[in-house]
């Protein structure tokens, strides 16, 4: 069975229009999460509690689209 793991994360933006983060080192990591339903409720918690801070954005990156296991390693993987 595969696991659709999803990764929610979030900080201060240097621009609300872009998505680049003002401090990397500050970067909230929420969690790791088994699904999407619980990502996106994670999600939703920590945006509504940052909702007065239109710097602040939280976002679900697919962490299961990154890698698929049918594919042979690329040539990065290989090395020691």
């Amino acid at each position: 069975m595969s696991q659709r793991l999803h990764l929610v994360f979030g900080g201060e933006l240097v621009d609300p229009t872009k998505n680049a983060f003002k401090d990397v080192d500050d970067i909230h990591i929420v969690g790791m999460f088994p699904n999407y339903e619980a990502a996106f409720n994670a999600w939703k918690a920590e945006a509504q509690r940052t909702v007065d801070n239109a710097h602040m954005r939280y976002f679900i990156a697919h962490i299961h689209r990154l890698r698929d296991e049918e594919q042979p390693a690329s040539p990065t993987e290989e090395l020691d």
